[in-house]
């Protein structure tokens, strides 16, 4: 059973950090792409970043220049390293592998 675990969400002042991670089970192979995405109240669930295994990356146009995505492929494992935080980050934080989501981590930027 492939399951998806995130941890490191929690509540931030703005222009702080975090550091989200997300733990794999159950995942036999290497995943061509692992992602992040994020849903904020009423708002649909948008891609932050996703890494393919040869560390390739895409950012969301809001995070360009203040997120950074990395994996480590023995571990099957993905980080996201969120600076510059701004109130507007404020969502539930989601890992996505293929078909697979975890079930998410609360981001709180607020003063």
């Amino acid at each position: 059973q492939v399951q998806l675990v995130e941890s490191g969400g929690g509540l931030v002042q703005p222009g702080g950090s975090l550091k989200l991670s997300c733990a794999t089970s159950g995942i036999i192979y290497r995943p061509v792409v692992m992602g992040w995405y994020r849903q904020a109240a009423g708002k649909v669930r948008d891609l932050v970043a996703r890494i393919s295994d040869g560390g390739g990356t895409e950012y969301g146009d809001s995070v360009k220049g203040r997120f950074t995505i990395s994996r480590d492929n023995a571990k099957n494992t993905v980080d996201l390293q969120m600076n510059s935080l701004k109130p507007e980050d404020t969502a539930v934080y989601y890992c996505n592998i293929g078909m697979y989501w975890g079930k998410g981590t609360p981001v709180t930027v607020s003063s």
